[in-house]
């Protein structure tokens, strides 16, 4: 792993250190995309908090918000996924 790559990564797995946003995160990429009102009603948090939470998964680049009228509605960036997945991925020696 370069230095660029390690600096670009950081910040995701930044936002992934936190037990509420681990499981938004799940929750998010589980499926193509999910209201907000969904999210909220999935934990035991005021809507603000999960307001705040999913605000740092999306500053770290991890997942994109769309407002449609009242709600707004969450995908995972694919190619964060890609990134995070790819990082993960553990060889073995031959």
């Amino acid at each position: 792993m370069t230095d660029e790559q390690a600096v670009g990564l950081a910040p995701m797995f930044k936002a992934l250190g936190d037990p509420v946003r681990l499981r938004l995160m799940s929750m998010i990429a589980s499926t193509t995309e999910i209201c907000v009102c969904d999210l909220t009603d999935a934990f035991d948090l005021s809507g603000p908090t999960i307001s705040h939470h999913l605000r740092v998964l999306r500053e770290a680049g991890l997942v994109d918000s769309e407002r449609r009228a009242t709600w707004v509605y969450y995908s995972a960036k694919p190619e964060a996924l890609r990134q995070l997945s790819g990082l993960l991925e553990i060889t073995t020696p031959a």
